[in-house]
């Protein structure tokens, strides 16, 4: 199988997803040769995207902000959510400290953060 060796074969390719996207839907046969091409494609571009544009492991402070901003929360309504200090939550948020046992579970339960991703990136 070929791999995509330059960003022109990369942005040549993206540009036939998005026309084959337009044609394959949820109905279209695995079959059907569009289908085939856009799956082989897809494939392809996953491969030249994890080496060429990786995604590092998010930060707990990440984690959290991208929690406040998904459930539209304040420091201070983390903060009682948590039932902790908003300056403790700001710690948390600029990773001067970690959270405790005890919070950790808070996040876990109350911000719907799996515990694996909260132990990973303490």
């Amino acid at each position: 199988m070929k791999i995509i060796s330059s960003k022109t074969e990369y942005e040549a390719i993206m540009a036939r997803i998005d026309e084959l996207v337009e044609i394959v839907d949820d109905n279209t046969s695995q079959t059907d040769k569009n289908y085939i091409e856009l799956d082989f494609l897809t494939d392809l571009v996953v491969i030249y995207e994890k080496e060429h544009f990786p995604i590092g492991k998010l930060s707990l402070p990440d984690i959290l902000k991208a929690r406040m901003h998904e459930m539209n929360l304040t420091q201070k309504s983390l903060a009682k959510i948590l039932d902790i200090s908003a300056p403790r939550v700001s710690e948390y948020l600029n990773g001067k400290t970690e959270p405790t046992l005890r919070v950790a579970r808070k996040i876990h339960k109350e911000l719907n953060v799996d515990a694996n991703v909260i132990l990973g990136a303490m």
